[in-house]
């Protein structure tokens, strides 16, 4: 079935997304190299918890380059599928839905995950201190920076769990009848030429009046650039599901965004490379410059989603498995990269050996405990955000 047959159908009629699936899939399997990567670099970015002596510049140019569009297209993708979870709950079922799925992995997973990249991260700095369980009850002592409690790579898990609830009467009213009209002029409208740039406008605003002072430390209550930048993409995933010619106006200027996408991330680079960007603060040069990556970054979301439209709208067993395991291996990843990165930076070996074996073995070592220890035991799914199966449709 091609777009223009499902654009025919009622936009009432329920439609698995796999393109979205897929999305999701190769998002999470991007952010493995891409936490591999960072164990070479060292910038404005920060820097991640196990470093390599030699730093990579082609590796800390990937990172830059991912980081621009990587984690709203988590949000917009996490919008889209509100949408779709609010067309099978009641608010309340929503709600609780989340509360499963979100917030129970993330008290676990800062619990049980997080400190152990803590661990390596103070193991690598300080050599000395003591075995993992002397430590763990230091990990309570202080939040970072200037102690040692966080929440790593679940700060994506507690966010996405605010927004959630934080957007949910809004999204509640786009749900009713009385707005759907309003759908038909937005979505007619958006099919206009250059009306699909309209949505990059707020987002330039946010990181033009906000990153100068709020530049991105993921503590939720003091992180205001991100918050409503990510606010932004979660509504705009739940609106782009919404109505089926915001995908016909996605597939039509998937070119010229695309294009965008790469003129505009030159700039971005040559003004990186040339070291003229100013300092940060409230400068019109900066100002200007967060304002092109907020347009930058919409031009890359948006051209990926069209290409996935084009090539990934099809369902396979891989699909299947891999849609089931991304959440899990999300939740897991980063604590096994951060242990195996620990021992590899100290091996005599060049760098994209090292990069190589860190993401490799990282990916197998993941997947293999999803698949013996996460999907096969009923409380450790929950623990994960799983649902409850029979053991037998898994063995």
């Amino acid at each position: 079935m091609n777009l223009k047959d499902e654009l025919d159908k009622t936009n009432s009629h329920f439609h698995r997304r796999y393109d979205l699936d897929w999305l999701r899939v190769l998002a999470v399997l991007l952010l493995i190299y891409f936490h591999a990567a960072a164990v070479f670099y060292q910038g404005e970015l920060g820097e991640f918890y196990i470093k390599n002596s030699l730093l990579s510049p082609s590796l800390g140019w990937f990172v830059f380059f991912v980081h621009q569009w990587h984690m709203p297209l988590f949000f917009l993708i996490s919008g889209s599928a509100t949408w779709f979870s609010l067309q099978l709950r009641s608010p309340m079922q929503y709600v609780s839905d989340r509360l499963k799925r979100l917030l129970i992995p993330f008290i676990f997973g800062t619990l049980v995950l997080v400190p152990v990249q803590v661990y390596y991260k103070l193991l690598r700095e300080y050599k000395n201190i003591g075995s993992y369980l002397d430590f763990y009850p230091q990990f309570f002592n202080g939040i970072r920076p200037q102690g040692n409690f966080e929440w790593a790579h679940l700060w994506f898990v507690i966010y996405l769990f605010v927004l959630s609830l934080v957007t949910l009467p809004l999204l509640l009213f786009f749900k009713k009848d009385s707005v759907q009209p309003w759908y038909s002029h937005i979505a007619t409208f958006i099919n206009q030429p250059a009306a699909i740039f309209l949505p990059a406008l707020p987002l330039a605003v946010i990181e033009g009046a906000l990153r100068p002072r709020w530049f991105g430390f993921q503590n939720l209550y003091d992180d205001w650039a991100n918050l409503l930048l990510y606010l932004h993409y979660f509504v705009y995933g739940f609106l782009l599901c919404s109505d089926m010619r915001f995908r016909q106006a996605i597939a039509q200027s998937l070119k010229l965004m695309l294009f965008l996408a790469v003129i505009t991330m030159s700039v971005i680079l040559g003004i990186q490379v040339t070291n003229i960007l100013p300092v940060r603060g409230y400068s019109w040069g900066y100002i200007l410059y967060q304002m092109l990556r907020g347009c930058n970054s919409w031009f890359w979301v948006i051209a990926i989603l069209g290409l996935s439209q084009r090539y990934l709208a099809f369902n396979n067993r891989t699909l299947q498995y891999a849609a089931q395991a991304a959440y899990p291996v999300y939740l897991l990843h980063q604590t096994v990269l951060v242990a195996i990165a620990f021992y590899v930076v100290q091996w005599n070996l060049s760098i994209p050996k090292k990069f190589l074996i860190i993401s490799t073995a990282s990916i197998v070592v993941t997947i293999a405990l999803y698949d013996l220890l996460i999907k096969r035991f009923n409380i450790v799914r929950f623990l994960f955000g799983l649902k409850p199966v029979d053991v037998k449709q898994v063995e």
